[in-house]
């Protein structure tokens, strides 16, 4: 049976060496997962990321999204897609049209 539980994790510390600033509210891909900044992160500085929980992000135009869709964050263009080989940014909460501009997404489901 494990005993040493440190925290629920629904937020990790994280160090900013990505050598820009992070603005609160910047999705963050790392390793296979994405966090979102819960504050502005200088760089070279320590801040918090969620790691989970539903997010409002934007997403590729014209993609539509349907409910439970893996996606999948596109860090150069900044939006949420379906390519799978970008970093895995959870699952579609809900579904999105090609018109709209976000999708509700699950960070790391």
């Amino acid at each position: 049976m494990a005993t040493g539980h440190v925290q629920k994790g629904d937020v990790m510390p994280w160090i900013n060496d990505t050598g820009s600033d992070v603005a609160a509210g910047d999705i963050v891909a790392f390793a296979d997962m994405v966090g979102l900044a819960m504050g502005d992160i200088a760089d070279g500085e320590a801040g918090s990321l969620a790691t989970c929980e539903v997010w409002e992000l934007p997403k590729e135009a014209a993609l539509a999204i349907d409910q439970g869709d893996q996606v999948y964050w596109d860090d150069s263009a900044g939006e949420i897609d379906k390519t799978d080989t970008n970093v895995a940014a959870g699952k579609a909460f809900a579904g999105a049209p090609a018109a709209d501009a976000t999708v509700l997404v699950k960070l790391n489901a």
